[in-house]
């Protein structure tokens, strides 16, 4: 086979220039199959809503590529799970979650798979 092997996608591709917190987050759907889907996301200081809480109906495994971010739980109330580059979670379907806050200045990349 003489055609060269060429990656698929690359996660950093497509990133904002400049990290803008006003701007909506960045859902990329990278996979999806029956009872599983890979996404991008990309965060530039957003948080979740005030009083708004995910409950999502599948399994939410996610890491964190670049920047930082910290999530919070409705059944850990007060606390705050900071997350680095490279820190990865289980979420367990229909557990409460929000996003308390991202890097602000800077461009925050996680890799969520969702599955059944």
């Amino acid at each position: 086979m003489d055609t060269p092997l060429l990656p698929e996608t690359n996660l950093f591709a497509g990133l904002p220039s400049h990290p803008y917190p006003a701007a909506a987050e960045q859902f990329d759907t990278l996979v999806a199959r029956p009872g599983m889907r890979v996404e991008r996301i990309v965060s530039t200081g957003q948080a979740s809503p005030a009083g708004f809480w995910y409950d999502q109906p599948q399994h939410e495994w996610v890491v964190l590529l670049t920047g930082s971010a910290g999530l919070v739980f409705a059944d850990a109330p007060g606390q705050t799970l900071v997350l680095r580059p490279g820190d990865a979670v289980t979420i367990a379907a229909g557990r409460q979650h929000r996003v308390e806050w991202t890097a602000q200045g800077e461009t925050t990349v996680w890799l969520a798979i969702h599955y059944d």
